[in-house]
């Protein structure tokens, strides 16, 4: 899933579902208040070793971090070894003005304690409606890590430290194509901000223009990232407009009232 500064946002509303195998097109953009929203301190002092990390970013495991892909990260069984995502795990590091972010594909027997806790703060509960037992999150998770290739699950790690969830999408293969004019191979993007610390003070914004246009870099038949924060969620809204989104519409979604957010290749430079 930023209050004024539009900076981080805990969580965000939900979205549309995908068909079969449903993925994070179930949850809305980046958090539902980038400055106050989700999650626990105590994970600011958690710290991944960089061999780790370094191990994560050649792409072991399976898409989305899944047990028993194959050694160079895909997913088994997808022709081409293509989740449909050009393999986010592969796609390294990524440099922001906050420091190094790797995104490491969600492996459920290690992340998923961690991301529970952070559904469970209330300020992000209210849009990832994800909160509860830890059952709640398992089932969102797996869904994508054995779904068909159209949705991925990362952590996000900063500076070596895990501080945010990420979920991105083929918005073009999502149920939300059905209430936008869609492109082929559109980018979802879907943010939570996991420490408090870390919300308030611009870091949302900054991290979603550098993955933006990391997606952008690595996706080169992507010409537009997208994403639908609820339009209740003035922060969430306000961090994609300083991450270099513009606003396109207001598309009414299953469960809300949603800002389409786009931030379009030909315009990088100019936003």
């Amino acid at each position: 899933m930023p209050p004024t500064d539009a900076s981080t946002d805990a969580g965000t509303a939900r979205a549309p579902r995908l068909g079969p195998g449903s993925g994070p097109g179930s949850r809305a953009g980046t958090g539902s208040d980038p400055g106050a929203g989700t999650d626990c301190e105590d994970t600011l002092d958690l710290r991944l070793p960089d061999e780790l990390i370094a191990l994560f970013a050649e792409g072991t495991g399976s898409r989305a971090g899944a047990p028993g892909g194959t050694p160079d990260g895909t997913p088994d069984g997808t022709p081409g070894g293509d989740d449909l995502l050009d393999r986010v795990g592969g796609w390294g590091p990524v440099k922001t003005p906050a420091g190094v972010l790797h995104l490491l594909p969600v492996r459920a027997e290690r992340d998923l304690p961690l991301i529970h806790r952070w559904m469970n703060d209330p300020a992000v509960a209210a849009f990832w409606e994800l909160a509860g037992p830890e059952s709640v999150v398992e089932d969102h998770v797996l869904r994508q890590l054995d779904g068909d290739g159209r949705s991925v699950s990362c952590l996000g790690a900063l500076d070596g430290t895990p501080m945010s969830y990420w979920e991105f999408y083929r918005a073009d293969l999502d149920d939300l194509a059905r209430h936008y004019p869609a492109r082929p191979h559109d980018t979802g993007i879907h943010l939570l901000i996991g420490g408090v610390a870390d919300r308030g003070r611009g870091l949302g914004s900054t991290l979603l223009r550098a993955v933006a246009d990391h997606v952008l870099d690595k996706r080169p038949s992507c010409a537009r990232v997208v994403a639908e924060p609820d339009l209740r969620n003035t922060p969430s809204v306000s961090a994609f407009l300083s991450a270099g989104f513009r606003f396109s519409a207001e598309v009414d979604l299953p469960d809300k009232r949603a800002a389409l957010m786009i931030r379009d290749r030909a315009l990088r430079d100019l936003l």
